[in-house]
């Protein structure tokens, strides 16, 4: 799935959309591959769920992680202060992840970054989940689309299919969102480059192209015993 994609790679979509948790596994498959791996978190907007929080994971893991000093396990702030650091790794060797916020007032942090981003070359993956009920038809979910757009000033170019990634998601529940997710990329113009389903369901989906078994890293704060 590499292959897909330039050496900057946006990740943004609904708040609960699978976004952070697909961005993680994203990283991890880089390194699989051996190669080196920048992930970004850009998301100010849901202090629960975004990858300041998987500081210690990324590094056990080779993942360099770029974030505000201000995010992370202990702390519910939301301030876009990121370190030059980024601004060094766009266009650099490694491969560079960016998770960006999960709407469109997120995504004008991305704005900052767009004139750069957009030189170098990039992709911008728009995560959705058919099961969110604020996206519940596709053309909602185009219209968040836009917005995000709008306010990062760069455009998507694949769609990432994530119906859903919580704990107890079937194949049957995958297979469902398919219809959803060709209405979204439809509407959109845009391809859909993957499924992403858990590693225990990915095998029952042959049916289904381009499928991305995920590890699940991020779960609610409701939910850690699970």
């Amino acid at each position: 799935m590499n292959s897909k994609f330039e050496k900057t790679i946006l990740v943004t979509g609904h708040y609960g959309s699978g976004k952070t948790n697909y961005a993680l596994n994203l990283a991890m498959d880089y390194r699989r591959r051996g190669e080196p791996v920048v992930l970004a978190d850009l998301d100010i907007v849901n202090p629960y769920f975004r990858t300041a929080d998987f500081r210690d994971f990324a590094g056990e893991n080779g993942i360099e992680i770029i974030a505000s000093d201000y995010a992370g396990p202990n702390s519910s702030l939301d301030i876009p202060a990121l370190t030059g650091r980024l601004d060094g790794r766009i266009g650099g060797e490694a491969t560079l992840i960016i998770d960006v916020g999960g709407d469109d007032a997120g995504a004008m942090a991305l704005g900052r970054y767009a004139e750069r981003v957009g030189t170098e070359g990039y992709s911008m993956l728009y995560v959705i989940n058919a099961y969110r009920y604020m996206v519940k038809e596709p053309g909602e979910s185009v219209v968040l689309l836009r917005e995000i757009e709008t306010a990062s000033r760069l455009r998507a170019t694949h769609i990432v299919n994530c119906s859903n990634l919580g704990l107890e998601t079937t194949a049957a529940e995958v297979r469902a969102s398919a219809d959803y997710a060709r209405a979204v990329a439809e509407q959109a113009g845009l391809p859909v480059c993957c499924t992403a389903a858990r590693r225990e369901i990915a095998g029952e989906l042959t049916d289904i192209q381009d499928v991305f078994p995920v590890e699940i890293y991020v779960t609610a704060p409701w939910n850690k015993g699970m």
